[in-house]
């Protein structure tokens, strides 16, 4: 049987937090986090160029995808019940240290003629395997460096981050590919490891989970660690009820950008800048969401069922989007389902934070990121085998459709995120 105690929230400790701005441990991991991010775009436009240009296959790039996805699937738990057992700032310093390793050598291997596919492949998938390590000691230790009266605003500020980052790096990136080519877009990368290392030196310590503290690790296996962490989020409804909602949507949202890029070609016949501009109406639509989750903080009130009906909200959405016929309706359709797709996941994982015992977070957030790395590439691979044999109006108004019925099934069954106040 899993620990009684993990069964709920971790018990409130007498702890004042600064706030957020005023926070040094989170102002250097939230630059940390977005600095490496920055990079990671670089690393991703160039290493998928570089594998195109030397050898012209698209099914190597896919191979690369490939090996992202299996060691996702399977080294997110590992990794996640490491943070819970381990200092996460020694896990944060020491992955930050290897991806810097491997990205200058995975730079001057690619700088050679001729290398090998398989050398590149290795090191990307090890660089990989780093991130698995790293992502959930990361995630895990928000809430004891800005507290659960802070965690909102540090959430959403998170997720504001990552999508600047996202969306200027992948435009920047290509800039820098073409201007000084993959070799030295792959250096930048470790470089921005080297200094999200020295971010995270700088921070000095982190709050450890109680487990590390009162539990000596001798004392517990690895394995049992590992098997705890799944029973509990079989057991405990509010993690089943995220485990269940997250990847669905997932599954659902990516599938429908993908569609939208193919609706902007063959049916809404847009120009280049109205691509540009639906491509960007997404993450905006999302920063527009969290700065205002962010700037509201505690005022913000019944979470739950905001949640809720914003995830109802986005298969009408949806279909919506499948009737429409010009590109100049269909922007402002994708800004707002942006937007509510901010409501839909930034607030979940807030709830995540405070419902979920700070000692098994991180067991959590691994296995989030396994199942979650999975849920896109099934959908992707349904969808894109049935827009070629159908128009993509009708696939897109099915996505909606489906979308919708998941919604309402889960407006009446997941009953512990809808009365979430």
């Amino acid at each position: 049987m899993p620990d009684p105690s993990l069964a709920k929230p971790a018990t409130p400790t007498v702890q004042s937090h600064p706030t957020i701005w005023g926070n040094r441990r989170f102002l250097l991991l939230l630059c940390s986090f977005s600095i490496s991010l920055f990079g990671n775009t670089f690393h991703s436009i160039a290493l998928s160029l570089w594998v195109l240009q030397t050898t012209g296959s698209a099914r190597l790039v896919a191979v690369l995808t490939i090996i992202n996805l299996l060691l996702s699937s399977l080294l997110g738990s590992i990794g996640g019940t490491f943070a819970d057992r381990v200092n996460r700032r020694t896990i944060m310093l020491v992955t930050d240290l290897i991806s810097c390793v491997l990205a200058l050598t995975l730079a001057a291997v690619i700088s050679v003629p001729s290398t090998s596919f398989i050398i590149v492949a290795v090191l990307m998938g090890l660089t990989t395997a780093s991130a698995l390590f790293q992502s959930p000691a990361y995630q895990a230790s928000i809430v004891g460096v800005v507290g659960k009266e802070h965690v909102q605003q540090a959430v959403g500020l998170l997720n504001l981050s990552e999508n600047i980052c996202r969306t200027i790096g992948f435009s920047a990136g290509g800039i820098f590919v073409a201007s000084f080519g993959a070799a030295d877009a792959i250096l930048f990368d470790g470089v921005t490891f080297f200094v999200s290392f020295l971010l995270i030196l700088a921070v000095r310590s982190l709050p450890l989970p109680s487990r590390v503290n009162l539990a000596p690790r001798e004392k517990r296996k690895f394995t049992q660690d590992l098997a705890e962490g799944v029973r509990y989020i079989w057991r405990f409804p509010f993690a089943r009820a995220v485990i269940i909602m997250l990847p669905s949507l997932t599954l659902f949202f990516m599938p429908s950008m993908m569609l939208t890029q193919v609706m902007a070609v063959k049916v809404w016949k847009s120009t280049p800048f109205q691509f540009g501009l639906m491509e960007a109406c997404i993450p905006l639509g999302y920063m527009i969401g969290s700065g205002l989750i962010m700037l509201l903080g505690s005022r913000l009130k019944n979470r739950g069922r905001l949640i809720m009906t914003s995830l109802l909200c986005l298969g009408p959405l949806y279909i919506l989007l499948s009737f429409t016929t010009t590109a100049a309706v269909a922007i402002p359709v994708i800004l707002i389902i942006g937007f509510m797709f901010s409501f839909s996941t930034l607030l979940i994982n807030t709830l995540l934070r405070l419902e979920i015992s700070e000692e098994i977070q991180g067991r959590v957030f691994g296995v989030l990121g396994s199942i979650m790395s999975v849920a896109p590439s099934i959908g992707l691979t349904a969808v894109s085998y049935l827009s070629d044999l159908f128009s993509p109006g009708p696939v897109m108004g099915s996505i909606g459709l489906l979308l919708l019925l998941f919604a309402i099934a889960a407006y009446s069954r997941l009953t512990v995120i809808r009365n979430y106040h």
